[in-house]
């Protein structure tokens, strides 16, 4: 069993009511040596009865009552010495006064306390040694020793009666307070590694939702905008198919162009998450370090996300493709063009692409304006429409609701600005800044 188990078993012993005692073993140890100390001092309290010139039996009671005092040396190891150092005149309760000063030694007790009572126990024993050998010799006449014997012997068996006990104590003592520290740090290390762990869990939980949203806003941007394309190309075709051949087979090649950039977009993101997946080992071994080489991994995939995905070059060929499904749209562009980080130059293009898609989906046959600034430390882009061409017909495209999200997400994320909002001349305007990250770092 444990430390943090034993220490458990005694508070819970001690609920249970085994008083002062933390372990039943704890009660029948003290009950036992009780017994034997009863048992010496009775056997003794004959002898002291006799020199005292008293009844046996009040010295047999005397000696059974102070030598079963040794029952409660857990909760008042004073007194069990004190009461030891009380009989030591005479003659009994040898066990109890070891016991004793081992119990004292051992508690909590403040330490002057037990030197003051270990050196009136010393004394004690060395003058109640001291006048019995005195008398022993005395009665030998024919028994001299030299004037240093008594004395030295006296001093010898005071140290034995006092100081090994003692010193044993301490020891004890200070092992089970280094028990209780090193327990306590136990306990304090199991709850901050408990903490650490419902922070890590907590961390993994935000890192998994924050990994679903990215996902969901790559998706969209990719999806929405190709599809928007193709559903208005392909409303197009209907309206034309029989009037005019050639204009359908150009609409429908654009529909099939759309449709095959839509599958190499999504083969390209999902080969990059597949990549990303492919780096967290799938062996049980593998499972402790799992949070950390997931965050690896799922970094590892946004990164190579960011680098393949588009730029700020490629927004004339996404304005071309709306002018292609009809779209009146003009491009303008102040400032000197100039490349940014990866992942500015691909908020900025997916800006300018949801834009256009809720253009098409909300305002169809609007005419809409882009605009793109470079500036010293910022690029900034708008995207505005016109009221819609009631004479067009509205296309059907569905709606999450979550393009302006998605974008406000996408500019926030890189610490720019967004705004979006009507304009007063009935139509819908979207603006962003984002500032260069290199001149930033710079």
């Amino acid at each position: 069993m444990t430390a943090t188990g034993e220490h458990r078993e005694a508070v819970g012993a001690t609920a249970r009511g085994y008083a002062w005692w933390g372990r039943r073993r704890s009660v029948a140890l003290d009950v036992g040596l009780a017994l034997l100390s009863a048992l010496e001092c009775g056997w003794e309290g004959v002898d002291f009865a006799r020199d005292a010139a008293l009844p046996v039996p009040v010295g047999v009671g005397f000696g059974l009552v102070a030598g079963a005092v040794l029952v409660v040396r857990r909760r008042w190891p004073i007194a069990v010495v004190l009461v030891a150092i009380a009989a030591t005149p005479a003659d009994m309760g040898f066990l109890m006064g070891l016991v004793g000063l081992y119990t004292l030694a051992a508690s909590e007790v403040p330490r002057r306390i037990t030197v003051v009572l270990a050196g009136m126990s010393f004394a004690g024993s060395f003058i109640v040694t001291y006048v019995r050998m005195r008398q022993s010799v005395a009665d030998q006449a024919d028994f001299g020793p030299a004037d240093g014997y008594i004395p030295l012997i006296s001093l010898f068996m005071s140290l034995g009666l006092t100081a090994p006990p003692v010193l044993f104590g301490l020891y004890i003592g200070a092992r089970r307070r280094l028990m209780e520290s090193l327990r306590e740090r136990a306990d304090s290390l199991e709850q901050e590694l408990s903490l650490l762990a419902d922070r890590a869990e907590e961390r993994a939980e935000w890192a998994r939702t924050e990994e679903r949203h990215r996902i969901a806003r790559e998706m969209h941007d990719v999806v929405a905008h190709r599809v928007s394309l193709m559903v208005v190309h392909a409303a197009a075709l209907q309206a034309v198919a029989l009037k005019d051949p050639a204009k359908a087979v150009r609409n429908a090649a654009l529909v099939g162009d759309m449709g095959r950039q839509a599958l190499t977009e999504l083969r390209e993101m999902l080969g990059v998450l597949r990549a990303g997946e492919s780096v967290v080992p799938g062996s049980a071994r593998a499972q402790v370090p799992l949070a950390s080489v997931g965050r690896a991994a799922a970094a590892a995939a946004e990164a190579a996300a960011v680098e393949d995905g588009p730029r700020l070059a490629e927004v004339e060929k996404l304005v071309g493709e709306s002018r292609a499904a009809g779209m009146t749209v003009e491009l303008s562009v102040d400032g000197e063009v100039r490349p940014y980080a990866p992942e500015v130059e691909q908020t900025a293009y997916r800006v300018v692409q949801e834009a256009l898609t809720n253009v098409h989906k909300h305002a169809a046959g609007a005419r809409t304006w882009v605009r793109l600034a470079h500036r010293g430390s910022e690029v900034a882009m708008q995207v505005e429409n016109g009221p819609s061409d009631a004479a067009t017909a509205d296309a059907g495209l569905p709606s999450g609701g979550n393009g302006l999200v998605g974008m406000r997400e996408r500019v926030l994320g890189l610490g720019g600005v967004f705004v979006s909002g009507p304009t007063d001349a009935g139509g819908f305007r979207v603006s962003a800044v984002l500032p260069d990250q290199g001149a930033a770092s710079a």
